[in-house]
């Protein structure tokens, strides 16, 4: 075989495999080496030799052409399944590798099928996992959906690596901005922190060093169409677009918007904030079931004391504690929602049939681990919730 032909061979084998032309050379060499321990026992010493240029491929003991009479016939069905094993694993790798460049990037997907409580997804070049703690309960996912999808990490599921991909994460939301909105992916304004309730609502802080950018209107868009598009792909969940200010009281003050405040008083050194809001402006400021004040809260990274201006009593938020307004239900203690934990590990325990404290409380941590999308973290929060409970 002329180089010409023999490179454009494997140059055609590398380009439809997605991997190096030196990888299919490496693995053709393994390949001849696998058949001569099969007829010949181990070739100790031997290295095999391709010319580049006229494909001839020999068996060398230094420097001596130690190849056996009818090696060629006798390996090419042996190299043929070693070399496929070994191009699809290069071929995986190659994908992996891939992905695990664009992790925390947005990606587009469509549900191929569900697994117990996951979802396989087919982002393109490979089928991904979305993970029951990835995904977003007030989500109706249906075979052969279309959604934008976070990539997440890349990590072993029922012995294999795959990539996780997720619906559930508050980067999911900032990657959605960056292909929305021009002046984010170019960075002429930036995402300072984003809080986020899972399928509900989310505010999301923006800032500019440039002259003459609005970081607000460039995050809405004209008449609220780029904003409008981020809702739409995350199914109606709100987003609250907030000016980040590097003054922490004017940054809380613009985090519990809607709502007016008369004033603040912060401390830093513990991270908390006394805040007084008009009498008729508490409720608002609260939010429903707390999640106004929870999620500035959360964006701000300050525990947040709300009063109204009549009212010397605080109502406080912060990122482990859940305010109610008064039109909130009460919670059943014996629920597992009683204990604040994060939307993934309750998720999780609610589609294993766990809604109780009594249906956990006897599970020792190794129990708790085997429940499907209840990993290490999860386990240490129940466990620390159940203590504090």
């Amino acid at each position: 075989m002329i180089r010409s032909e023999f490179m454009a061979a494997i140059n055609a084998v590398a380009s439809d495999r997605g991997i190096e032309p030196e990888q299919v050379i490496e693995t053709l060499e393994h390949a001849l080496l696998a058949a001569y321990r099969k007829d010949y026992g181990e070739p100790e010493d031997i290295v095999v030799d391709i010319n580049r240029e006229d494909g001839e491929i020999k068996l060398m003991r230094e420097g001596e052409d130690v190849t056996p009479a009818g090696f060629g016939r006798i390996a090419a069905q042996t190299a043929k399944q070693v070399i496929l094993q070994r191009v699809r694993e290069a071929e995986k790798d190659a994908i992996l590798s891939d992905y695990r460049d664009k992790i925390d990037s947005v990606v587009s997907g469509m549900l191929q099928r569900r697994e117990g409580h996951h979802w396989m997804v087919d982002i393109g070049r490979t089928i991904a996992l979305m993970p029951i703690e990835e995904q977003v309960a007030s989500e109706d996912y249906h075979q052969n959906m279309r959604l934008k999808f976070l990539v997440r990490d890349i990590r072993p599921f029922r012995g294999r690596e795959m990539v996780i991909v997720s619906r559930s994460s508050e980067e999911l939301v900032r990657g959605l901005f960056e292909m929305e909105v021009p002046e984010v992916a170019s960075n002429a304004v930036e995402i300072k922190s984003i809080s986020r309730e899972v399928g509900q609502r989310s505010k999301v802080a923006v800032y500019t060093t440039q002259e003459g950018v609005d970081p607000i209107g460039s995050a809405v868009g004209q008449r609220g169409v780029r904003v409008q598009a981020i809702t739409d792909e995350l199914m109606g969940e709100k987003i609250d677009i907030i000016l980040w200010h590097p003054d922490i009281e004017k940054f809380i003050v613009a985090a519990l918007s809607p709502a007016k405040v008369l004033g603040i008083k912060v401390d830093q050194k513990n991270m908390e904030a006394q805040v007084v809001v008009p009498e008729d402006q508490l409720s608002l400021a609260i939010g429903k079931e707390g999640q106004n004040v929870r999620l500035a809260a959360k964006l701000t990274g300050y525990r947040i004391d709300l009063r109204s201006e009549n009212d010397p009593a605080p109502s406080k938020a912060g990122k482990t504690e859940e305010v109610e307004s008064e039109e909130s239900a009460p919670v059943d203690e014996n629920s597992i929602v009683s204990l604040g934990l994060s939307t993934r590990t309750e998720n999780a325990l609610l589609a294993a049939g766990k809604e109780t404290l009594d249906s956990i409380q006897s599970l020792s941590e190794e129990e708790l681990a085997e429940i499907d999308g209840i990993g290490p973290k999860s386990v240490e929060e129940i466990v620390e919730a159940l203590q504090h409970a």
